[in-house]
């Protein structure tokens, strides 16, 4: 356990740990779209406008084959830093996890087996509402039944997501219901001012403080679906919000609907919890009672740039990344130096196969 460091309720992160030791782990992979994304500048998730789109189905694909499908590279930024789905599907594959993927309002399906909500993409909060009050109400039901199922199977259902832009809409959010959020970005000159433009102008269209519509006006698919998983899965089994600032937003939404504390824990990199632009850690300890479970890559020890670049402030977090790793270590007893040699094996083998 000493490649973890716990924050907000550190004694129950102990006994959570413990608990999970020698578990079994199910990894959830939720696929989402926020046309808030599309807003130039917001997010590095994609490699230009035009690919952004694909970058949760490509996701999802990489995690599934080792390459994807819907485009012909596995996303990236512009400059070639590669999606944090590597950091994942090592996690993963080298302790054996097993995953699905849930599409949960992605503009573009993956070209594999997945679950299927019908759930729509969120529209740009910008400029109107992000969903319906009915369609954020679909989404808290569809979660919670995928969510109860899912936590039948495991001791700790491990939920990670990717949605281009969604550190925007889950600022919204938070700020929405109360919490004083300053947010991580994808890029390392988090662009803090034009996030919170866009946040200012889409809590002005707020005429209700009822949570249900919160979201419906500022948020995105994602957030009321993984809450709603949460709410059911952690009466269930163990639970761990495999991310950063998304997870927080989703966990805030969680408390108005409610969900089973003593079973749930968030968990990330040391990139969002060390990261000096957002205040992750005291907003999650002021949301809910729970433990934040943190871990060091060691990626800043990489031989690679690529991976060196996730803890010089690029991406971070994401695609479940740090939840993942968490899981990965405490299944197989590895260390950050051991699973920074399998990252590294993974990122050979992408970067001298393109």
């Amino acid at each position: 356990m000493e490649n973890f460091k716990l924050f907000g309720n550190v004694e129950q992160g102990k006994i959570f740990l413990e608990s999970i030791k020698n578990g079994r782990f199910l990894f959830s992979f939720v696929i989402s779209y926020t046309e808030t994304c599309e807003i130039p500048g917001i997010t590095f998730a994609g490699a230009d406008m035009d690919s952004i789109k694909f970058t949760p189905p490509a996701d999802a694909e990489y995690l599934h084959y080792g390459y994807c499908k819907t485009i012909d590279k596995i996303p990236m930024t512009p400059d070639g830093k590669p999606t944090p789905g590597l950091l994942t599907k090592t996690a993963l594959e080298s302790a054996s996890i097993p995953h699905l993927t849930i599409n949960a309002g992605s503009k573009i399906s993956p070209q594999l087996p997945f679950f299927d909500t019908g759930m729509v993409f969120g529209k740009n909060i910008s400029t109107q509402d992000a969903m319906t009050d009915s369609q954020v109400s679909h989404a808290v039901d569809y979660g919670r039944i995928i969510g109860r199922s899912m936590a039948s199977l495991t001791d700790c259902l491990v939920i990670g997501e990717s949605i281009p832009g969604g550190t925007t809409t889950a600022l919204a959010v938070l700020k929405a219901l109360g919490y004083d959020a300053r947010v991580s970005s994808s890029i390392p000159n988090n662009p803090v001012e034009l996030k919170n433009q866009i946040v200012t102008s889409a809590l002005e269209r707020i005429d209700s403080d009822h949570p249900y519509s919160v979201v419906a006006k500022v948020g995105d698919p994602m957030i009321p679906f993984v809450a709603g998983m949460l709410s059911s899965a952690s009466n269930v089994s163990n639970v761990m919000l495999a991310g950063g600032t998304q997870m927080a937003a989703v966990l805030a939404f969680a408390s108005k609907i409610g969900f089973n504390e003593e079973n749930t824990a968030i968990g990330t990199t040391s990139y969002i919890t060390d990261d000096d632009s957002a205040n992750f850690t005291s907003l999650v300890k002021e949301i809910a009672d729970i433990p934040a479970i943190s871990v060091n890559p060691g990626l800043e020890n990489s031989q690679y740039s690529g991976l060196k670049a996730f803890s010089e402030g690029f991406a971070k977090e994401g695609v479940g990344a740090g939840g993942s790793i968490i899981s990965s270590m405490i299944k197989t007893g590895n260390d950050s130096s051991k699973f920074l040699e399998i990252a590294e094996k993974e990122y050979h083998r992408l970067f001298t196969s393109l």
